[in-house]
């Protein structure tokens, strides 16, 4: 039966390798991006990659986004609606403040980010995972092509594009779902919605959202990249980094969603 000794010894163990792995893992990661930068072979191939890339997460993302933004703005302004009804002697308009400002600084790019973390995360990881498997990475690096350059770099520059974009389409359309769906309840007129939507708009709302959304779309392709490209073993292996993939970059969205609305929220 093993001492006390020998089990704290053994917990140590484990925690110190554990910690070593996570910091190998980060700096893999850095020296990965760091490859990145590298001067492109040909610009041309980047480009038409790049566009790609734009294409599948813009476009393949945009039904679920759009889907899933109208019915948080309804599901805001009716939980809302019944509130202030409660509480009474309350102007309805305030629910198109309420809804637009929960949209702009935490639901849009948050709840968008974690969708694309599930959607885009998991088919980037599983791509570069199945290239690395089937060593067409390898194929590549043999002519010379610098893989963490042409495979990563217009996946997180496209994500970096198009994500912004998808956040204030998510904006746009779920003000209209707290309008319809306040409109249909008969909770607010449209010129009081509209009023409320108006009401004390801060432009710097709108910049703490568009940084959110930047810094969230570089988090989530750089992390999924890292997992793919780095996949090593065979068919679980793919399983398995795609959905660290999406666990990872979903905390990283987390915390800095954290740090930014502790910053910069005054």
């Amino acid at each position: 039966m093993p001492s006390r000794n020998s089990k704290s010894v053994y917990f140590f163990y484990i925690r110190f390798s554990s910690m070593g792995k996570i910091f190998h893992d980060f700096g893999v990661y850095l020296i990965l991006l760091g490859r990145m930068f590298s001067k492109p072979e040909k610009p041309r191939m980047y480009w038409k990659e790049t566009f790609r890339q734009m294409h599948d997460i813009g476009i393949g993302s945009l039904t679920v986004i759009a889907i899933v933004a109208t019915f948080i703005g309804a599901v805001t302004a009716v939980q809302f609606s019944y509130q202030l009804r409660g509480i009474g002697l309350v102007p309805m308009w305030w629910v198109g403040a309420i809804v637009r400002k929960s949209l702009i600084l935490e639901m849009a790019p948050t709840l968008t980010a974690l969708l694309l973390a599930g959607k885009v995360g998991s088919n980037i990881a599983s791509e570069l995972g199945s290239m690395r498997t089937s060593e067409q990475i390898d194929a590549y690096e043999i002519m010379g092509v610098n893989t963490s350059s042409y495979l990563i770099a217009p996946k997180i520059i496209a994500s970096i594009v198009v994500i912004p974009m998808l956040v204030i389409i998510s904006v746009f359309l779920g003000i209209i779902g707290g309008w319809a769906a306040g409109v249909l309840g008969h909770f607010y007129s449209t010129a009081e919605y509209v009023r409320g939507v108006q009401d004390y708009m801060k432009n710097w709302d709108l910049v703490v959202m568009l940084i959110k959304a930047l810094l969230f779309s570089f988090a989530i392709s750089s992390v999924s990249c890292f997992k793919g490209y780095t996949v090593k073993g065979g068919a679980l292996e793919i399983g398995k980094a795609s959905t660290q993939a999406v666990v990872l970059s979903s905390i990283v969205v987390i915390i800095i969603n954290f740090f930014v609305a502790f910053l910069l929220l005054d």
